[in-house]
């Protein structure tokens, strides 16, 4: 078989990068709306133009190999802007259509955006969600992503956000806890508690409280405890155990502390630094944002404009 024009391998080249990313030809095939030994095929063809296996296959997985890597990174940002292109040309249409493809943090994702997936893709049934949670900051450019929503204190320069809501932090124990070990007044009280606090790192944990009036100065308080999780979803589940005392995002704690199951402590003191006091929706800079983009932006603002009291 004569080897291919370079010029009749760009999809073969894509077809790569997607298998690369998804590591499976299943996957894959099911991504590019294909069959498996198509995309097989088309890999063999790339494979044998190029002189050098691009794909090490075994009974578990699928990688690139070194040369494959270096082909999908060389040619990544040339299909970004060529699909990227093409979406904004299908979005002059009119409604909102398309791949949406959108990542959040594991315990956000899960207990607040998701259950609202079901009443956009009603609202809008020519759009296709494709949500991610993971706790893993992605590069929205470089990994395909068309928004990330995110729970910071900043967002990069070179991106553009949405203010979703507003949040906080709560601090908060059960009953059964405080009965037993007594309830904090100040945050330096925290100091003799078991505090169960958010992994970041292997620094000496603090948290930091200002007056919730804005009247005085930041108090800042060494914490030491028995658990530490980076996910707020399992130190909630902790302190629903009783294990101590919680400080976790309002999306996390609010409706077990309106249910009584857990308490909310210090309500004249305001924690700063732990947590962000915005959700955001953000996606790199760009002079065109897709319909589905805006319509999935404004359907979140629209259901968590109350946050999440």
């Amino acid at each position: 078989m004569k080897t291919k024009k370079i010029d009749a391998l760009w999809s073969h080249v894509y077809w790569l990068s997607v298998l690369g990313s998804l590591r499976s030809f299943t996957a894959a095939a099911e991504r590019l709306g294909v069959s498996k030994a198509a995309v097989s095929h088309r890999i063999g063809e790339l494979e044998h133009a190029a002189g050098v296996m691009l794909v090490r296959r075994t009974t578990r997985s699928v990688r690139l190999t070194d040369a494959g890597q270096q082909l999908v990174d060389s040619t990544q940002d040339p299909f970004v802007q060529i699909e990227r292109g093409f979406e904004n040309v299908k979005d002059l249409a009119g409604e909102p259509r398309g791949v949406l493809r959108v990542t959040a943090p594991v315990a956000l994702g899960r207990q607040r955006i998701a259950p609202l997936i079901p009443a956009f893709v009603r609202q809008f049934p020519d759009v296709r969600i494709e949500l991610d949670v993971s706790d893993r900051l992605v590069s929205l450019a470089q990994e395909g992503f068309d928004l990330a929503i995110r729970h910071v204190a900043s967002v990069p320069d070179t991106h553009v956000a949405w203010t979703i809501c507003s949040t906080r932090a709560i601090l908060a124990a059960t009953g059964a806890y405080l009965r037993k070990h007594g309830t904090p007044r100040s945050p330096r009280d925290l100091a003799d508690h078991d505090c169960l606090h958010y992994l970041r790192g292997a620094e000496t944990p603090t948290w930091a409280f200002e007056p919730a009036k804005g009247k005085g100065g930041r108090l800042s308080v060494a914490i030491r405890g028995s658990f530490a999780a980076n996910n707020s979803e399992v130190l909630r589940e902790a302190a629903l155990g009783g294990v101590g005392i919680a400080l976790l995002p309002d999306f996390s704690a609010a409706r077990e502390v309106a249910a009584g199951r857990l308490v909310s402590l210090l309500p004249g003191w305001r924690s700063v630094g732990t947590f962000g006091d915005k959700l955001y929706a953000i996606r790199p800079y760009a002079a065109h944002v897709p319909r589905s983009v805006r319509a999935f932006v404004s359907f979140l603002q629209e259901e968590l404009s109350a946050g999440f009291a």
